[in-house]
């Protein structure tokens, strides 16, 4: 017997190395979209939380003035954050108002540029819905959070 062919042989076939470079690359084709919508997902988060820093004042507002302030900035101090570019009032009259966010035109995921997300009351801020802004560019619903949907 010919101690060469009992010799193990030692790395890998170019073959083999192309299997496994296309199978980091199908997993990659997966990951990235998936990746990018969960950015998103992470960047629209903060428009709900600063619109959800401001329903409290809002509805205190309301209780003590039986109206709505015309201009949000008078009882939220931070209408802007890293993602988002404004929020505002949308609609103050009665019991009824809608918190509405930008989110910036730059800066941020391809996917939510300029978009909008409000939270709205009917009853004088006793409960919020969140949804879609229905002003502006309108968010995708799979982008907003799970409190949203």
């Amino acid at each position: 017997m010919d101690m060469e062919s009992k010799k193990a042989q030692k790395g890998f076939t170019l073959i083999e190395l192309m299997i496994v470079v296309a199978i980091i690359g199908i997993l990659a084709a997966v990951a990235i979209p998936a990746y990018q919508d969960y950015i998103a997902r992470a960047q629209v988060s903060e428009a709900v939380t600063l619109i959800g820093g401001a329903k409290t004042p809002l509805a205190e507002f309301y209780a003590d003035n039986g109206r709505y302030p015309a201009n949000i900035s008078s009882v939220v101090p931070v209408t802007t954050g890293t993602y988002v570019g404004s929020i505002a009032l949308s609609s103050p009259s009665g019991g009824t108002v809608s918190i509405l966010a930008t989110m910036k035109a730059s800066g941020v995921n391809a996917n939510i540029v300029s978009g909008t997300v409000e939270m709205y009351t009917t009853n004088g801020g006793n409960s919020w819905l969140c949804r879609p802004g229905s002003t502006g560019s309108a968010l995708d619903a799979r982008y907003l959070p799970g409190a949203c949907k």
